[in-house]
């Protein structure tokens, strides 16, 4: 079925239900819902090679991602952010494009893009705290989107971000108004901006709460199940263990958890566990009791957002960035609990030591 066989079906124009595929704001809600509804009853698909020529667009969007050891998304969480994504092009009759490069060629393919008109606009991921590749696509023209935010950035730019720095203040804070004292934070790399803001808002709740941070319970790496693991069971061997752990990422919760079972030690009694959860369509953090308390934000649904707002910018070009920040809800769940109390072994070691 084509546009002007749709429009037939319907009664109306085809400039009319093309608008209403399209999120046009003039067309009345009442009548872009019956085309829609329409649409996908009867299989009806934009021709694409046709609105192109019509346009002048490519009608696809890019995706770069480099092939490095330690690039922060290149794990599953970057699969539920394309898969939000994709649902927003496929609407809006749009491809996607991925161009997997080395670490050094990214520039290039961003050129590349640009100059060969393959795309009509792209999405920054992982943006790093001084990140390079927002001067470089607004020198090239080429229209984009930043999932998160670059700290040092100066010119204006669209983005679409979580309030980490917000969310890691609340988690400390809880968990000092658990009673906690020695509370440690798995990071991930701190050169990605999340990241940075992560530790500056984990800083800020304890310095609210009166709380020295202590440098050998701050860690960063990648986000791994085994590197949650590796830094937990070290901290849990320190002689002043932590009672509590802010992990940046529910895949490394898990390392963080599988440690504290492992030194014989209880879940939310003997030691506490908050989390940032992205809500990935396939591990979730269980089910009508959270496993973990978490600090929740859907990363699909941030892959929807961004895609519109990029869609937004290249429809309107000379609009002004579009910024938007995200909360996060803060989940309570099984891995949280009041600071316990020093066992008999620690307070006869401290009487000892008082001697």
């Amino acid at each position: 079925m084509n546009l002007k066989q749709l429009a037939q079906e319907l009664g109306l124009s085809q400039t009319t239900v093309s608008r209403a595929l399209n999120g046009y704001p003039e067309v009345a809600e009442a009548t872009r819902l019956r085309v829609v509804e329409a649409a996908r009853r009867l299989h009806y698909r934009p021709n694409t090679r046709a609105r192109s020529l019509a346009t002048g667009r490519t009608m696809a969007i890019g995706h770069v991602i480099p092939l490095s050891t330690k690039h922060e998304m290149l794990n599953p969480i970057f699969a539920d952010f394309v898969a939000g994504a994709g649902e927003t092009y496929h609407r809006a009759g749009y491809d996607m494009i991925l161009s997997i490069v080395s670490d050094g060629d990214e520039e290039r393919a961003y050129r590349e893009l640009a100059s060969t008109r393959m795309v009509d606009g792209v999405i920054v991921h992982a943006p790093k705290t001084d990140e390079p590749r927002i001067p470089l696509l607004a020198e090239i023209g080429l229209p984009f989107v930043v999932h998160g935010r670059s700290s040092k950035a100066t010119a204006p730019y669209s983005w679409l971000d979580v309030n980490n720095r917000r969310s890691f203040q609340r988690a400390a804070g809880f968990l000092a108004d658990l009673g906690h004292r020695r509370i440690a934070l798995v990071n991930g790399i701190e050169t990605m901006d999340f990241a940075a803001r992560r530790r500056e808002g984990f800083l800020r709740g304890l310095a609210d709460s009166g709380l020295a941070p202590d440098p050998a319970l701050m860690t960063s790496d990648e986000m791994t199940e085994g590197y949650g693991y590796r830094a937990a069971r070290r901290m849990l061997a320190l002689p002043d263990p932590p009672t509590a752990f802010v992990v940046a990422s529910i895949i490394t919760a898990f390392g963080v958890r599988r440690a504290v079972e492992g030194a014989g030690l209880r879940l939310g009694r003997d030691v506490s566990i908050i989390t940032h959860d992205d809500d990935l369509s396939y591990l979730r953090n269980g089910e009508d009791i959270p496993i973990f308390t978490a600090l929740r934000s859907s990363v699909r649904e941030a892959g929807r957002r961004a895609a519109e707002i990029l869609l937004e910018t290249i429809d309107n070009p000379g609009h002004a960035p579009i910024t938007e920040l995200l909360e996060a809800e803060f989940l309570i769940g099984e891995s949280t609990g009041p600071a316990p109390g020093p066992t008999p072994a620690l307070v006869a070691q401290k009487q000892m030591a008082d001697r």
